[in-house]
């Protein structure tokens, strides 16, 4: 007579997983001492954070953390598990980035898309240094709107861009920044006297500014809420070149930055560059890449941009605004901003 398969009423041995995403997070806690400070790190909720720690406690079936600490802190089994986790979370990275290179050094073809600020200054140097680490990539560039040069980046049609509009979503995107440069007022020669009231000339005179519809346009915009001016408007222009060649023509005034002037640079005799009569504000500028793609290549360009920043452009920048030298940057640390 055979044997009847019967339960046996014992329990199947839970199988033990040890998610990659739940030891970074173990990692992250670990390091900022705080469920919430990591969830900022890594892009999620305080309570997905939360929910993972607690997976993997039941995974190894011990708490590791003490919740109760302020900051929370490791138990004995957290401070095993972290020299286990660093190994693992280390290793795998590494391994993503030998992979990454590898792919890079077959890499055919690589596109950049860059405001036109920085187009002439940064870009040939920018593409000599690829060349000279990828000899048989092709590098390719296209410069315009800081708007467009993102769009061109979520689109696919661009690897890396070079903008002042950063996309909002840090998780899909690496993101340095560059440098910061202030606004400057920027008016026809001797349209002002800088002696009399300087705002009250301005309200008199044409005030030529940016479309509305580009990244420029709408920073001087949510500065002139804030500071509640409400200038009459005479004529809009998206391109730099055509700001500065209509106040020429107009005899009146615009807000722009010092990089934009240069863009211009050729109006030089006809204009006259001064102070903000009013609060002073600024923008950044930024390098961008879709995250985890380019393995280290996004932050190497980073690092170039700014020193070639630094090497030569800054100085002619605070050279046309000297008042203002405390007010630009030059990001030379390279930290890439945190998903949020």
């Amino acid at each position: 007579m055979t044997r009847s398969s019967r339960p046996s009423g014992r329990k199947p041995e839970k199988s033990v997983e040890f998610t990659l995403r739940a030891l970074r997070v173990f990692v992250a806690v670990e390091e900022a001492g705080s469920m919430i400070v990591a969830a900022e790190r890594l892009g999620s909720s305080a309570s997905g954070v939360s929910q993972q720690i607690s997976n993997l406690e039941t995974t190894v079936g011990a708490r590791l953390f003490d919740r109760s600490a302020k900051p929370i802190a490791l138990t004995p089994a957290g401070q095993l598990m972290r020299q286990h986790a660093r190994r693992i979370v280390e290793s795998v990275s590494a391994a993503q980035t030998a992979i990454m290179e590898l792919n890079l050094n077959s890499l055919v073809e690589l596109r950049l898309a860059i405001i036109d600020d920085l187009d002439a200054s940064i870009t040939p140097d920018l593409a000599a240094h690829l060349k000279a680490l990828y000899p048989s990539c092709l590098f390719s560039a296209w410069s315009g709107r800081s708007d467009h040069a993102t769009d061109a980046l979520h689109n696919r049609q661009a690897d890396i861009a070079i903008t002042a509009d950063p996309p909002a979503d840090t998780t899909m995107f690496e993101i340095y920044p560059l440098m910061r440069e202030p606004f400057i007022l920027v008016t026809a020669k001797a349209a002002i006297n800088p002696k009399d009231n300087v705002l009250q000339q301005l309200m008199n005179l044409p005030y030529v500014h940016y479309g509305f519809d580009i990244p420029i346009g709408r920073i001087v915009e949510q500065h002139f809420r804030r500071i509640r001016l409400s200038p009459q408007r005479h004529y809009a222009f998206d391109a730099s070149r055509s700001v500065l060649a209509m106040i020429n023509k107009c005899g009146g005034w615009t807000l722009t930055t010092p990089l934009n002037y240069l863009d211009g640079i050729r109006f030089k005799p006809n204009l006259d560059v001064m102070p903000l009569p009013f609060a002073s504000f600024s923008r950044d500028i930024f390098l961008v890449a879709r995250r985890g793609e380019l393995g280290d290549l996004p932050a190497t360009l980073a690092r170039l941009s700014t020193d070639l920043i630094a090497g030569g452009l800054l100085q002619e920048a605070v050279a046309i605004a000297p008042w203002a030298e405390k007010n630009f940057r030059v990001y030379n640390e390279q930290s890439v901003l945190e998903p949020d």
